[in-house]
């Protein structure tokens, strides 16, 4: 086994790219089925509920992204 397999370095580079890119697309999809602009709804009217719940529904995606590209 070698210390330093280019192999496996692109690998996870094309996984972590993947998964950004997975991550992205589903946060715009729930960005637009919301009745409202989540990022002026956060940022200009500083709900900081709103700001909460999204920060959950990231977590819940970027766990399940890199559960489904890990497993």
């Amino acid at each position: 086994m070698e210390l330093f397999d280019p192999k496996i370095l692109f690998n996870s580079l094309v996984y972590s790219i993947l998964g950004v890119v997975v991550f992205w697309v589903s946060f715009i999809i729930v960005d637009k089925i919301t009745p409202y602009e989540l990022w002026r709804e956060i940022v200009e009217r500083k709900n900081q509920s709103l700001a909460i719940v999204v920060a959950a529904m990231c977590l819940s995606i970027a766990i399940i992204v890199a559960s489904a590209i890990h497993g």
